[in-house]
């Protein structure tokens, strides 16, 4: 197949593009260029070069693709608004389901190509003709968390050639096929960003401000630097009186006022609604499941209904969790799809 490899630089993309070669497939490495904020290093033109090296190591063409308005529009402006109105988006599920899979995607194929590959530590299995997302072989670097929103279309026209590997082994390819980048470390940052705070990033796109740090019953015992950095369930950042840790149980930007406890049991929430939610083999499932609110916690174990007024998720134990963070659902090593949480 003529596939299309979104080259980062990195080493698992790099890996990934190897891997295609060697099985036959004809391969072309694609460097994808995205807005990048002018107060953060610079880094894409050695994200480019890295990439650019991989592609000529490997003796395959070399594309790049332009989508700084799609980010900017469809990932740093939507991010900053739910910020601005209390929510907790995850950018990188918004980067996926955008920027990755649709906008590269749409191009890729435009250009001639079979399907588009990436290197993220997943699995796509088919059961009863139906496509399926599956956790990768490390379940450490496990992404499957950022790729809920992918569909069956999507699933289709994508290979994710790392996702039996562990990381270790990864590296060990690397090695193996003599890529230029096999010693580089692994990026930390948001999704195509690079190296920089939630807190530093939010600053040069809204008006943080001091505000009152108040129990749950209206008295005021500290302060904060700006309602819109925090997030349910959150312990640190701010100040409070007394010795005790205090926990975030609710986030009023419009006021600019957190509240928060002593218990983070008032944090904790038994019941939530979920919005927008996507089913990666189409139709809507129903009974028990584990979930999972955010990257790396371990699931816990739920009750999953729908109704017309959306998909309900009971907690076999009250958990915390913030409005818009993504609720990604899964049964054994499936993910079955998720949502942004309305609590």
């Amino acid at each position: 197949m003529k596939v299309f490899v979104g080259l980062s630089g990195g080493v698992d993309s790099a890996v990934s593009a190897a891997l295609l070669k060697a099985a036959g497939h004809e391969v072309t490495g694609a460097f994808i260029k995205i807005w990048r904020p002018e107060f953060i290093e610079c880094t894409w033109a050695r994200d480019r070069l890295d990439a650019m090296r991989v592609a000529a190591a490997l003796e395959i063409p070399f594309r790049e693709i332009d989508l700084s308005d799609e980010y900017k529009q469809n990932v740093i402006d939507d991010m900053t608004r739910s910020y601005a109105e209390g929510s907790t988006p995850n950018p990188d599920v918004l980067c996926n389901s955008t920027i990755k899979f649709r906008a590269f995607a749409t191009w890729a194929l435009s250009e001639g190509a079979d399907c588009v590959a990436t290197g993220h530590y997943t699995r796509i299995a088919c059961q009863d003709n139906i496509l399926t997302l599956r956790r990768s072989a490390d379940l450490n670097k496990d992404q499957t968390y950022f790729l809920h929103r992918l569909g069956q279309n999507e699933l289709s026209r994508t290979l994710f050639p790392i996702g039996g590997y562990k990381k270790d082994e990864v590296r060990a390819l690397a090695k193996k096929f003599a890529l230029p980048n096999a010693a580089r470390p692994d990026s930390q940052g948001l999704c195509f960003v690079g190296d920089v705070g939630i807190e530093d990033f939010l600053g040069r796109y809204l008006e943080l401000k001091s505000g009152e740090v108040q129990t749950m019953d209206g008295t005021v015992i500290g302060t904060h630097r700006g309602a819109a950095l925090y997030t349910i369930g959150q312990r640190h950042g701010f100040s409070a009186d007394g010795s005790q840790p205090h926990f975030v149980t609710e986030i009023d930007t419009k006021h600019n006022i957190l509240s928060v406890s002593t218990k983070r049991a008032d944090a904790e929430r038994s019941d939530a609604s979920v919005s927008d939610m996507h089913w990666i083999r189409g139709a809507a499932f129903a009974g028990e499941a584990l979930a999972q609110t955010r990257y790396r916690e371990t699931p816990v174990s739920v009750q999953v209904r729908n109704s017309g007024n959306g998909t309900h998720i009971s907690f076999t134990r009250p958990h915390v969790i913030a409005r818009g963070q993504s609720l990604v659902l899964y049964r054994g090593d499936e993910c079955l799809g998720g949502g942004s949480i309305d609590a």
